[in-house]
């Protein structure tokens, strides 16, 4: 990956790490809770696998609901969330797009550019002294796609925050913790299920954060919308 960002100047990536100051809170947390916040937005590919390598443009497509069902996330699904659109200056051509390519062309098991969609999510969450952050509220889960690349983007002042895998019956089978900017995770949403455990502020600070970068690939319906 660090070979993949080089195209980028360290001004742009840390442009686009600092793009994570300006997330809102998400309005559909239970119990009005304000410890996440969240950006969402999608991408399909225009051309296709071009020997090896995805080529022609990511072409980002007008805002959507992300729609999970209740069976994959009891918690919050069942309903269509609107979540605050990508920053423009995040969604164009530049470090996103690089990630997303990087990733398409190693999920474990087969993709077709010409077939899949793409989504983006942009979240933080926050730990304080008097509540603890919940990276993953809905606990041991799947997401609803074919493959995500979980990808830490930032990780200050927190303790906790291991991510942990599961098979299909839900007997853990792999945990770690991202503590570097790109670490990553990438995993077949239909094989495993997967959980992350809840952050707290580090030993003398009042406030920790962790930033997530979330990138979904999924099979796009004929009409364009998701599978």
């Amino acid at each position: 990956m660090e070979r993949a960002l080089e195209i980028h100047s360290e001004g742009q990536i840390k442009l686009f790490l600092e793009s994570w100051e300006d997330l809102p809170v998400d309005a559909y947390m239970k119990d009005g809770a304000d410890y996440r916040r969240r950006r969402h937005g999608s991408f399909r590919f225009s051309g296709g696998d071009l020997g090896g390598h995805f080529g022609g443009d990511l072409v980002r497509e007008a805002p959507r609901a992300f729609h999970q069902s209740a069976e994959v996330n009891a918690l919050h699904g069942g309903v269509d969330r609107h979540f605050p659109p990508l920053a423009d200056e995040v969604a164009a051509e530049g470090v996103l797009h690089t990630l997303i390519r990087f990733f398409a062309e190693r999920v474990p098991g087969d993709f077709d550019p010409a077939t899949s969609g793409v989504g983006v999510h942009q979240i933080r969450i926050t730990a304080t002294r008097d509540a603890k952050g919940l990276p993953a509220p809905e606990g041991v889960h799947e997401d609803g796609h074919h493959y995500v690349a979980q990808v830490l983007m930032r990780r200050t002042d927190v303790k906790g925050g291991e991510s942990q895998l599961y098979d299909r019956d839900r007997r853990p089978i792999h945990s770690t913790t991202l503590l570097r900017p790109f670490e990553s995770i990438v995993i077949d949403d239909r094989r495993v299920f997967h959980g992350v455990s809840a952050i707290e502020p580090a030993d003398g600070v009042r406030q920790g954060v962790r930033d997530m970068l979330l990138i979904d690939y999924f099979p796009l319906a004929p009409d364009g919308a998701r599978d």
